[in-house]
């Protein structure tokens, strides 16, 4: 945790907090992501955006004028200005009428993915089913490490571990490396490390494991969000 600390920056101006709410604010309503954003903006890449709401780098006043101008009809108003304030894609009565975001990612040959920041994609839809209400997003399945439980395709929604606790015997999706993967967490003899284990166990390279198991310190585990719903075919 003291290295994400270190990142951030020591002090953050007053047009870079208010640009951190109203971009909480405004994101789904009206801007659908950081790529789009960044070309309204005139930022080379979407993470420079992500830059900013993650507190490592304060927003340029003149860029910030440009957003406030750009989206002033959402933010001039009382009646706006309150809509926008009050409905927010994280409560359970938006995500219960409209879905939860769901995003599009793509694996490497290896069925593992190069990590990069879902902040920096846009939605390919929603998913909207009875019970994934507190859900936070969703995601596709690549490869077979986690077959029959996951199968490749299919979507999956997901609910963040802000508390980064652990249920052993639990399947997560985790970002940790340079990677992201669904797997099984066990329970390790270290507290500190967790067993990254894949429900195959059948697919084998010579006498071994194609999918065996490894260790995973916890502190190296960028995001980690619980497998809370299983679809086969995706609705948005």
């Amino acid at each position: 945790m003291s290295d994400l600390k270190t990142t951030k920056i020591k002090t953050i101006r007053p047009e870079t907090l208010e640009f951190i709410i109203l971009y909480n604010q405004l994101k789904g309503k009206a801007f659908n992501g950081n790529a789009e954003l960044a070309e309204i903006l005139g930022f080379n890449s979407p993470s420079s955006i992500t830059e900013i709401i993650k507190n490592r780098q304060n927003i340029d006043p003149e860029k910030f004028k440009v957003f406030k101008d750009y989206y002033k009809d959402f933010l001039s108003g009382e009646r706006r200005v309150e809509k926008v304030y009050m409905v927010s894609e994280d409560t359970v009565e938006y995500k219960r009428a409209n879905g939860i975001p769901m995003y599009e990612v793509t694996a490497t040959a290896s069925g593992v993915e190069v990590y990069n920041d879902l902040n920096d994609q846009q939605p390919v839809g929603r998913m909207n089913f009875p019970g994934i209400e507190d859900c936070d997003f969703a995601l596709p399945v690549w490869g077979h490490s986690m077959y029959p439980y996951l199968e490749n395709g299919c979507w999956v929604a997901l609910k963040e571990i802000h508390d980064r606790k652990i249920l052993p015997g639990e399947v997560y999706y985790i970002e940790w490396g340079d990677y992201r993967m669904y797997k099984r967490l066990l329970a390790s003899d270290n507290d500190d490390e967790v067993i990254a284990h894949s429900d195959n166990t059948s697919e084998m390279i010579g006498n071994r494991l194609k999918y065996a198991p490894f260790v995973i310190k916890k502190s190296d585990i960028k995001k980690l969000c619980l497998v809370k719903d299983i679809h086969k075919k995706h609705n948005h």
